[in-house]
């Protein structure tokens, strides 16, 4: 399952989930021997026993067919981290980057049984510069669905939904992208309907192995906004046409809704209306499954979070799998996007790929994932570089990259370096990851006064503030009556401690707990992260969901 909806009734598409062989490239014994496996996608690699520590090469291998001659469009919704795919031994795409999207298109297939190979490459090396040894793990294979589209010369690629409220009316700019990958111009034209509102985009010409957009804007009279207490969505189906012709050549759904996010007056506001996000950072691993996360699995962990009177969370630290996205959008849960860097050092920062891969990973974040009415915040560079003015150069290309990309949503980043933060002044909303009670004894209200004078004296006065990370380590069942650290109790106290001091400050707009579950993190280098059990143990529930005691303290604050 690609998405939680239908998104195409013209276009042929099914599914490549299933078992695919597996040959590891680097080798895994002290011989060095390559070895084949028979592994699920999606799935991680790891979760094979001969693979749990396995990092490197290895390629995935499936046999496809087809009955008649087509055009074939592979999508790989994740791919850990990077890959290059070859279709019967023919390079066709190349992408770095686990936690955003890529195709791969062959053209002029014949019918019969062709070979499709994804050459995965999951190890730390130069030519890396945000897959780093970090506080998480980052997991080895196809570790999100992927999918095969039978297209004919020109397809639809992407349709782009920007919604604003004039008077009491909705209306929207709506982009359509089709793509030409034939060596022939192509007459088209496109139509579609939304919110029962039928669609005219009228004629297109798409150059030869090209792109071409059509944009306009229409008026909805009679929808509904989109928000967290109710979370109305519309499908938004558009259909591609020969410029004659009046059968539909192909076509792409999307779902979205109405709503506008601003950040006036210190706050931030959805359709007008200022809100406080509740919420935990969420990283997408789990003790069984690692990074392939399924269904059911995503479904629990919003139910859990429910449960606790969340309303949000963050995507900590890269985009997320679309379909706990489209759940988010279901579900009415308030999302902070960011893209995929985190921690990473000014020396880290100057690798000669930063810059590229960072804009990559931006456009294809706001690209793939612009839809979601859910997703109210963008963010980049999670607790990287922005104490020094070689690092300020960098935070600001990316917001001004980001805002050139979506105007409709604030942008912001989280920083952990206090008083010598230099770039808040660039950001909308000011965030900050601050641990009181856990690494150091200082008071938690007084410590989010000084935070909220921090970021006025840096050019933040007058913006939303959100307490983007706070908490403290726990062990699942280890708890004392001496409260000692690393005890569920002293956890629960930690929390406590914090909600109650950020819940009685009302120039707060957020608050998200670290974290939602344990993870995993990397431990292969000088100078490992020396974490217990090799895991970030500051879940209020464990790798498996076994809720800790912080679980009703949490519960407690967030549903008072």
């Amino acid at each position: 399952m690609m998405r939680l909806f239908e998104t195409n009734r013209v276009r042929i598409t099914r599914s490549l989930e299933g078992v695919w062989d597996f040959t590891t490239v680097d080798g895994i014994g002290p011989d060095n021997q390559s070895k084949t496996f028979r592994l699920p996608v999606p799935g991680c690699w790891e979760q094979h026993p001969d693979l749990a520590n396995y990092r490197g090469k290895g390629v995935y291998r499936k046999t496809v067919r087809t009955g008649a001659p087509t055009n074939l469009r592979f999508v790989f919704k994740g791919v850990s981290h990077t890959a290059d795919v070859y279709f019967d031994g023919k390079p066709i795409a190349h992408h770095y980057n686990a936690y955003t999207a890529f195709d791969a298109i062959a053209k002029d297939v014949a019918p019969g049984e062709h070979l499709l190979e994804v050459h995965v490459d999951n190890g730390f090396h130069e030519g890396s510069a945000l897959h780093v040894h970090n506080d998480y793990y980052t997991y080895g294979g196809l570790i999100r669905p992927a999918g095969l589209e039978e297209i004919g010369s020109a397809f639809i690629e992407r349709i782009e939904f920007v919604p604003r409220l004039q008077g009491e009316e909705w209306e929207a700019d709506i982009r359509v992208v089709v793509r030409n990958v034939s060596d022939s111009e192509r007459q088209l034209k496109l139509s579609g309907e939304a919110a029962g509102t039928p669609l005219s985009f009228g004629d297109i010409t798409v150059p030869a192995n090209g792109r071409q957009d059509a944009t306009r804007t229409f008026r909805f009279p009679g929808a509904e906004p989109w928000s967290h207490e109710q979370p109305q969505l519309y499908e938004l189906a558009v259909r591609l046409f020969e410029r004659e012709g009046e059968r539909a050549v192909d076509d792409l759904i999307e779902r979205v809704g109405f709503r506008t996010v601003t950040a006036d007056n210190g706050k931030i506001q959805v359709n007008g209306k200022d809100v406080v996000l509740k919420g935990f950072n969420r990283h997408e691993d789990h003790g069984l499954t690692g990074a392939a996360i399924p269904l059911s699995l995503m479904v629990y962990d919003l139910d859990l979070m429910a449960d606790m009177g969340c309303n949000s969370v963050r995507t900590s630290h890269y985009p997320n799998d679309e379909r706990f996205l489209d759940l988010c959008d279901e579900r009415g849960f308030y999302v902070w996007e960011e893209n995929h860097a985190r921690g990473l050092s000014l020396e880290q920062m100057r690798n000669p790929n930063f810059v590229r891969q960072c804009e990559d990973v931006n456009r294809e974040m706001v690209e793939q994932h612009r839809n979601h009415p859910s997703i109210i915040i963008w963010a980049i560079l999670n607790e990287c570089a922005s104490d020094t003015e070689e690092g300020r150069v960098h935070y600001k290309r990316q917001l001004e990259q980001l805002r050139s990309l979506d105007r409709s949503r604030p942008l912001t980043f989280a920083s952990h370096h206090r008083e010598r933060e230099l770039c808040f002044d660039l950001a909308d909303i000011v965030s900050f990851n601050l641990y009181p009670g856990w690494y150091g004894a200082e008071d938690p209200g007084e410590l989010c006064d000084r935070a909220r004078g921090w970021a006025d004296a840096a050019g933040g006065r007058g913006k939303p503030m959100i307490m983007s990370e706070f908490g403290g380590d726990a062990v699942y069942g280890y708890r004392m009556p001496s409260r000692v650290k690393g005890t569920e109790e002293r956890q629960a106290d930690i929390l406590d401690a914090n909600l109650s001091a950020y819940r009685q400050r009302n120039y707060l707009s957020g608050m998200f707990i670290w974290q939602f579950s344990d993870i995993r993190v990397t431990e292969e280098k000088d100078g490992p992260l020396l974490r217990v059990t090799t895991q970030n143990i500051k879940g209020v529930v464990d790798a498996y969901r076994r809720p800790k005691l912080a679980y009703e303290t949490v519960k407690k604050h967030f549903k008072s």
